[in-house]
């Protein structure tokens, strides 16, 4: 029995994501992301005319005549949600939690590609893989994924990203556009990535909080680390302390926006103190002048 609170919650997002779907983007991922792949149709023989680079040589050399490979446009498209939905998530000083924003933003990606006619599946983790739903079509099963989105208990985990990439490596056979949505907190997944990319289009997108870059000059604070329990007590009225935990928290962004560059993974950063919309905006726009 699904809560009452959970299917007004969910009816809530399914109202705010339509309308952001319908007026603020309506078009730009299709333009994005259709027919990005080739897929096979059938072999055929060859006739005057023909690219020599499409022959079969496996087939020409069976049959003793010359056949090619014919290609069409692939039109539909896999879009695997993956969301790291570790205990670090839980944490937010305005306006949501950083996995409640993640959930939002997947809902948005995943009614986009509903409307578009696209399969769209599920994958949560931490540092396990916690759940995985294959990928299917219909405004149902986009449905389910929203709701295990936000009704997914996660018990006190930390991250294993590498865990997830390689999961998907091997579940995942058709080419699909994967989003990766986390706080990357951790960070030793490059290779991982860079072989998942490979056969996939990966996209990362970074969730973060404000406060995670610049702290407020609040005193003694007390803090947990959400995914080991550690308690520290920090002087925040210190604006040396201040300064060093902005910087290092810039240099964590830099370096993790420098690793994706590295291995051609775009990356979209949103943030739970500001609306996302214009972000997701603009990232299709770049990756269409790029195109």
């Amino acid at each position: 029995m699904i809560p009452e609170e959970l299917i007004r919650k969910i009816r809530q997002i399914q109202i705010y994501t339509s309308r952001a779907v319908n007026t603020s983007f309506a078009g730009q991922y299709e333009s994005v992301f259709k027919g990005r792949g080739m897929q096979f149709a059938e072999v055929r023989e060859y006739v005057p005319g023909d690219d020599i680079r499409s022959i079969d040589w496996n087939v020409t050399a069976r049959t003793g005549k010359a056949y090619i490979k014919r290609f069409v446009e692939e039109r539909e498209m896999t879009v695997i949600l993956a969301v790291d939905l570790s205990a670090s998530g839980e944490f937010g000083t305005v306006n949501k939690l950083k996995n409640s924003l993640a959930a939002e933003f997947c809902a948005v990606v995943a009614f986009a590609a509903a409307k578009n006619n696209d399969k769209v599946g599920l994958l949560i983790f931490s540092d396990q893989i916690e759940l995985y739903i294959p990928p299917k079509k219909s405004s149902r099963h986009v449905l389910r994924l929203i709701r295990e989105l936000l009704y997914f208990k996660m018990p006190r985990r930390r991250t294993d990203i590498a865990l997830a990439l390689e999961y998907l490596g091997r579940v995942v056979r058709k080419r699909a556009t994967v989003f990766l949505v986390s706080d990357f907190i951790e960070t030793d997944f490059k290779k991982p990535l860079s072989l998942l990319n490979k056969r996939h289009d990966v996209i990362a997108v970074s969730v973060h909080d404000r406060a995670e870059f610049a702290l407020p000059g609040a005193g003694l604070i007390e803090f947990s680390d959400a995914e080991t329990g550690e308690i520290i007590l920090v002087d925040t009225s210190s604006r040396r302390f201040r300064d060093r935990y902005s910087r290092r928290s810039s240099d964590r962004f830099s370096a993790l926006k420098d690793m994706l560059k590295s291995i051609n993974v775009d990356c979209i950063s949103i943030s739970t103190d500001k609306p996302y919309i214009g972000d997701l905006i603009e990232f299709f726009h770049i990756r269409r002048r790029r195109m």
